[in-house]
């Protein structure tokens, strides 16, 4: 069968999946131009089983991928093999860190069926339901360890790898958070990276006397758990330990 007619038949057969599937789901196709995206899909692919050990032999150079409204994402793939169908595999959102996927068992990807129809249902009735599982276990999991907001004050929580996050109460302290370069997760968590800390101490700065003007404190919860008020820090300390290691294999 030629690439063309490969390519086709695989964005077919992911877009009637998604109509098929719990919930609403939307389908996109990647060819294989989509070279940054399809190595950022393939690092994202969270398996350790069947899709892995084909994507060890046969790297990504097309994909469907399955989007739900809350995050969550399915990656259709080829497989390559003799046999009819596709391979479909969870993907972990590049949102949460690394450290939320420690001690989760991988939601590991299945075969699918050459009919969309039928292969809904083994989605359904298998992956889906422990992709949610390990999903709801990583959320947990990146919302461990931030100090909880309060309506009048705004908490930023140190993180291993010198960032911070701040779980917002209030459309309010939320816009000004996003505003400042912090980023929602799927968690609902706003994390600002660290890999530049002058511009991260600038916006921890600038958030402050947003907040201020709202009437709302900030506050910077250190790695050894104490708080300590402060609106407008002059500079943002790192955090001292290293970056953890990445608990979810790739």
């Amino acid at each position: 069968m030629h690439d063309h007619e490969n390519s086709e038949r695989l964005a077919s057969y992911a877009d009637v999946l998604a109509s098929e599937l719990p919930d609403s789901w939307t389908s996109a196709y990647h060819p294989p131009a989509h070279k940054d995206d399809l190595a950022d899909l393939a690092d994202r692919i969270w398996d350790l089983d069947l899709v892995a050990e084909s994507l060890a032999q046969h790297p990504l150079q097309q994909a469907a991928v399955l989007s739900r409204s809350d995050g969550a994402q399915l990656a259709v793939l080829h497989r390559h093999d003799e046999r009819d169908g596709f391979l479909i595999a969870a993907v972990a959102p590049r949102e949460l860190p690394d450290e939320a996927y420690r001690d989760i068992h991988e939601p590991n990807g299945i075969a699918l069926t050459d009919d969309p129809f039928l292969g809904a249902e083994q989605v359904a009735g298998d992956l889906l339901a422990r992709y949610d599982i390990a999903l709801t276990q990583a959320r947990h999991n990146a919302a461990q360890g931030v100090q909880p907001s309060q309506a009048h004050r705004v908490v930023l929580t140190w993180q291993p790898d010198g960032g911070l996050a701040a779980s917002p109460v209030g459309e309010k302290a939320a816009s000004v958070l996003a505003a400042n370069g912090f980023v929602r997760d799927s968690a609902g968590i706003y994390r600002l990276n660290g890999d530049d800390t002058l511009t991260q101490a600038r916006a921890v700065q600038k958030t402050g006397r947003q907040l201020d003007v709202l009437g709302i404190d900030t506050a910077l919860q250190h790695p050894s758990g104490r708080i300590s008020p402060t609106a407008t820090p002059a500079v943002a300390p790192r955090a001292p330990a290293a970056r953890a290691s990445a608990a979810r294999t790739r």
